[in-house]
């Protein structure tokens, strides 16, 4: 059974994220905790206290948010009739960055879906700062969708990587997940500087394929050059679904993916994003 992580500030973009997962997901047992997170401008002494309503106040954020997450969860139900799924309404008063993180550990969740924008999200930019601070936080598997995607069954999943990390199977489990579940094919991108590859560099190489060895995968060795470009030569012959990469220093977020669209319209606008989290601890 997987925990998954729907944040929601019940725009359009919020709903079409999750119909995205719940089709993505279609063929697992699963827990959705749909999750909305609320910070009121002027803080009630009643919240200063740590107790919203306790002085018998009425409190219009929190019935806001529980109201609005029951007709949401209501919606999703009558859209996906599947036995498989259970969803878990949670409100709170707090960060949604915050937030996310102490759900992540009480809840054991094993994946973030959540959409590019929110309703109030800049049209100009991909990633909007809510998904970009959770990406930066989380340590469990976030997947970034984009707005007005309809879900086809992922055939190509793109695994772009400098292979200057130590790859471990707990970091890998929902990318390997994804590919068994739909029989997609992961295809391993590395851009080889001139000299090749240093001695960390084949270790990793190495690594990796064993732990892909139960996997369907292709590695392609590509000369040095802009990796953006790369991706998005390679979208065009192969047609990818869904683009994967770990968090680690060397990723280059916000230069990918925070850039004006109108300036860089590329294959990160058209699929979803599956961050994966950096970690140096033996899996």
């Amino acid at each position: 059974m997987m925990n998954i992580l729907l944040p929601t500030d019940f725009s359009e973009n919020a709903f079409e994220a999750a119909c995205y997962g719940l089709h993505l997901l279609q063929g697992e047992t699963c827990v959705f905790h749909v999750m909305h997170t609320y910070t009121p401008p002027i803080y009630r002494v009643d919240y200063v206290m740590g107790s919203p309503g306790q002085l018998g106040l009425p409190d219009d954020h929190q019935y806001f948010a529980e109201t609005n997450l029951r007709g949401f969860v209501d919606r999703l139900g009558k859209e996906f009739k599947n036995t498989k799924h259970t969803f878990i309404p949670h409100s709170a008063f707090n960060t949604l960055a915050d937030e996310t993180v102490r759900m992540v550990k009480n809840e054991n969740i094993d994946l973030i879906i959540m959409g590019t924008q929110g309703a109030t999200g800049a049209k100009e930019l991909f990633f909007g700062s809510n998904a970009l601070h959770i990406i930066k936080k989380a340590t469990t598997p976030v997947l970034v969708i984009p707005s007005n995607i309809q879900f086809t069954s992922p055939n190509v999943i793109l695994f772009p990587t400098d292979l200057e990390i130590d790859f471990q199977q707990a970091q890998l489990n929902v990318l390997f997940g994804l590919s068994q579940l739909w029989n997609a094919k992961i295809h391993i991108l590395h851009l080889t500087a001139p000299e090749g590859l240093d001695e960390a560099q084949f270790h990793n190489l190495k690594k990796l394929k064993e732990l892909l060895q139960y996997t369907s995968f292709v590695y392609h060795d590509l000369p040095d050059q802009e990796l953006l470009a790369a991706i998005d030569h390679f979208h065009k012959e192969h047609k990818v679904d869904i683009l994967a990469m770990v968090q680690n220093k060397h990723t280059f977020l916000e230069r990918l993916f925070i850039m004006p669209i109108i300036k860089n319209i590329g294959l990160h606008s058209l699929v979803p994003f599956l961050v994966l989290p950096y970690t140096n601890k033996p899996g």
